[in-house]
């Protein structure tokens, strides 16, 4: 009977032993859902990865899913209010800041807020001849929701717009106005994707605006703890040198066509920008 009861405890030792180094496995990632996706948008998704594995040691993993229902800027805005949306990233006004909250570091370095211009590639000359001030001669097309639409109206712009960006590309085309602003970052990847529908568009190469526009991303207004993980992430990327060379590998051809082209640059004000809001620093990309 001894010998069993021996046995029986020499088992339990080796178990309890083996017990004390067995870990729990690891937690499956959080998941947050963001919006806009699309490939002009990847650098503001790769950034929030870069913010979120900076913070993963005390905050855990989390894993990006693209919001798959199509929905304007302002339905996604509504959509993050209700939880059915976790992270955005767009740029600022008075309306987003009271509904969302920002992370107030400015993720793209204000390069949205230089513009060039989609033309139909026959305007090319006639645009060229143009002082930047008699820009405002040109009917330009945006989306109606763009937070840059005001900026255009306040500088004295004529704008036409739609609810859909692939329609501006077909108004374009129609004559239905002569310029489509987009960011330096946003204008030669829409084209290359546009390419095989309208091939007598193209980059106007001699006139840009810039206009101070950060953009963000924003939480729902109760989620303080995503918002500071966000922040300390990025400052924790901008210490480390990681942001500069993650935006630096995205932007380059943008960067390098800026330094070789000579474009006239004329200046916006920006109304809509909030006034707790620094305006961008350029010098990443562009020294003003």
């Amino acid at each position: 009977m001894l010998r069993p009861l021996l046995r029986l405890a020499a088992s339990l030792a080796i178990l309890l032993a083996a017990g004390a180094t067995w870990a729990a496995p690891a937690a499956p990632p959080a998941t947050l859902r963001v919006y806009p996706t699309g490939p002009i948008y990847d650098f503001r998704w790769k950034l929030l990865e870069l913010a979120l594995a900076h913070t993963q040691d005390d905050g855990g993993v989390m894993r990006l899913q693209p919001q798959a229902e199509e929905a304007t800027q302002n339905r996604a805005m509504l959509m993050l209010q209700a939880g059915t949306i976790d992270v955005i990233a767009l740029g600022t006004n008075v309306e987003r800041e009271a509904m969302a909250r920002p992370v107030r570091i400015d993720i793209l370095r204000g390069i949205v807020g230089y513009r060039v211009f989609v033309i139909r590639a026959a305007d090319q000359p006639r645009i060229a001849r143009m002082e930047a001030g008699e820009l405002r001669q040109l009917t330009f097309g945006l989306n109606s929701q763009w937070a840059d639409l005001p900026i255009m109206r306040a500088n004295g712009f004529t704008v036409e717009t739609s609810t859909s960006h692939e329609n501006l590309y077909g108004m374009l085309e129609a004559h239905r106005f002569d310029a489509f602003p987009r960011g330096l970052n946003e204008a030669t990847r829409e084209l290359a994707q546009h390419h095989h529908l309208y091939p007598q568009l193209t980059l106007e190469s001699s006139k840009a605006l810039y206009f101070p526009y950060p953009v963000y991303f924003w939480v729902s207004r109760t989620n303080t703890a995503l918002a500071s993980r966000i922040e300390r992430g990025l400052q924790l990327a901008l210490a480390d040198g990681s942001f500069r060379k993650l935006f630096e590998r995205y932007h380059a051809e943008e960067i390098a066509a800026l330094q070789k082209d000579r474009r006239q640059v004329l200046r916006l004000r920006n109304p809509a920008l909030p006034k707790n809001n620094a305006e961008p620093d350029t010098r990443w990309w562009w020294r003003q």
